[in-house]
């Protein structure tokens, strides 16, 4: 068998997988944020459900994290050669 010298080029650098897992915690976070504000009885109803958290800061933590996600995706290294 003939082997060749030619290297694997990787598909993402470490920053980028770096700014993945960032994104993967903020959507996370986010979708943490909006869980609960329900009630167990049909009969009560819990204003919670419309508190800023979630209704302001979880749909915006989690735009945020997809957002800097394609940056990650997006992004080249500066310093390539």
């Amino acid at each position: 068998m003939k082997q060749s010298n030619t290297t694997k080029k990787k598909i993402f650098e470490k920053r980028n997988y770096r700014f993945l897992f960032l994104a993967f915690a903020i959507i996370t976070l986010g979708f943490l944020l909006m869980v609960g504000g329900g009630s167990d009885d049909p009969l009560y109803f819990n204003k919670a459900i419309f508190n800023f958290t979630r209704i302001r800061l979880a749909p915006s933590l989690v735009l945020i994290g997809f957002s800097v996600a394609m940056y990650s995706i997006f992004t080249e290294e500066a310093a390539k050669k």
